[in-house]
């Protein structure tokens, strides 16, 4: 067995079960206690476990405040070699029914949401009275990860904050969470990302302002140092609010490791273009399907197209979320129309991200396209029924919703 593989085995049994002697972990492997401890040593150096005396526990949050330096001659490329000197795992058998906890890698963005509840959208120039406003957790990543989680799958989460007052928002906001786990960095220099979100009162519509802040100054290092993580996980997700760079080179790990990645292209940008061929399956709503296919999405026909076009740049699947009207997938040159559910919308601020996690978690434990997505939709629906981005339903909820609802 080699080391690498070796310490992702000892890794998966301390997530398993929480902690382990020496003793232990030597007898289960074969090995001696000295090769068990410099195993757990480089494990505890990367903060993936911590040492204690006679064995070590498992890490399941990490503040990391320093930055990561690099491995001596280890970047991408060597890592990538490396791994694909070994066999990919093979793929998942798909089965519908039940959500039995797939294992989820999410890289994404934390930022804080200012949100004001208003009567209307202001007009150019305008200045109108708020009938609310808060101040809380947010981020596409974030959303998704707490989506994901609720859904049933075990999640790890990676992003990053600066060291200001919100850092700790973060820090206990994650903590609190059904999240599984994260690795939460910090940077020294730019603060933690924001929105600025209004939410309409006639409709639960929304506009969003972002600044990404400390979310586009993920390292090469820091990507590298989550590799492990990459390899016990059936699936990466990554949006487009991180600097591009550590979006690809995750992406690029993630399909050497034999790891499905779902990418939510949102917001959009023209980056992933070149890069769609490592996309098993991207979730794009009608404006980042138009972008992403030059065909503008007005209706399932258009949609069609443009599913057809996005597939054509070699992405596996395609799942166009068409808000109030469900969801288009577009496999293996067939299409599926998914209804949505019918919902009393509040605040739609994070239907998209709601949408793609239950998507993700649904994957991830092996069920079908069209099952997940249904799920997804299902989910989808109760969130938007609830105020605020971050407040997302329960797995038995949404089974509650999909065993009630006639579906036509």
């Amino acid at each position: 067995m080699f080391l690498e593989e070796r310490r992702t085995h000892i890794l998966a049994f301390l997530d398993k079960n929480e902690r382990a002697t020496v003793n232990q972990l030597a007898a289960l492997f074969s090995l001696s206690k000295e090769t068990i401890r410099h195993d757990l040593n480089a494990l505890a150096n990367q903060g993936l476990v911590q040492r204690c005396h006679g064995g070590a526990q498992i890490v399941r949050k990490s503040f990391q405040s320093d930055l990561i330096g690099s491995s001596d001659s280890v970047n991408i490329e060597t890592l990538l070699r490396k791994i694909n000197r070994k066999k990919p795992r093979a793929a998942r058998v798909e089965r519908t029914g039940q959500l039995t906890g797939g294992k989820v890698c999410i890289l994404g963005s934390f930022n804080v949401d200012i949100v004001a509840k208003v009567e209307r959208f202001p007009k150019g120039g305008e200045s109108i009275m708020a009938v609310d406003s808060a101040l809380g957790p947010g981020g596409k990543g974030a959303n998704q990860a707490l989506a994901a989680s609720k859904a049933g799958a075990d999640v790890h989460f990676v992003c990053k904050v600066g060291k200001d007052r919100f850092s700790q928002l973060a820090y206990e906001h994650l903590s609190a969470s059904d999240i599984h786990s994260f690795t939460l960095y910090q940077s020294e220099s730019v603060p933690t990302g924001n929105a600025i979100i209004y939410v309409s009162q006639q409709n639960g519509e929304n506009m969003i302002a972002i600044h990404s802040g400390a979310n586009q100054t993920i390292t090469e290092s820091e990507i590298i140092a989550i590799h492990e993580r990459l390899a016990q996980s059936h699936v990466l997700l990554v949006q487009l609010e991180n600097n591009f760079d550590a979006t690809l080179n995750a992406m690029k790990i993630a399909s050497a490791l034999g790891v499905s990645i779902i990418v939510n292209p949102a917001p959009y940008s023209h980056e992933i273009l070149p890069h769609l061929s490592l996309v098993d399956i991207i979730t794009p709503n009608e404006t980042e399907a138009s972008l992403l296919s030059g065909i503008e999405v007005t209706d399932w026909k258009s949609a069609k197209k443009a599913a057809q076009e996005i597939a054509g740049k070699g992405v596996k699947t395609v799942i166009i979320t068409m808000g109030n009207q469900g969801a288009l997938i577009y496999e293996n040159q067939r299409f599926y129309e998914v209804s949505a559910f019918p919902a009393v919308a509040v605040d739609t601020t994070g239907a998209g991200d709601a949408f793609t996690g239950a998507l993700t978690a649904a994957v991830a434990s092996g069920q079908s396209i069209r099952w997940a997505a249904t799920y997804a939709c299902a989910f989808a629906s109760l969130a938007v029924e609830r105020e605020g981005a971050a407040n997302m339903p329960s797995h038995e909820q949404v089974l509650h919703r999909l065993s009630q609802t006639v579906r036509q």
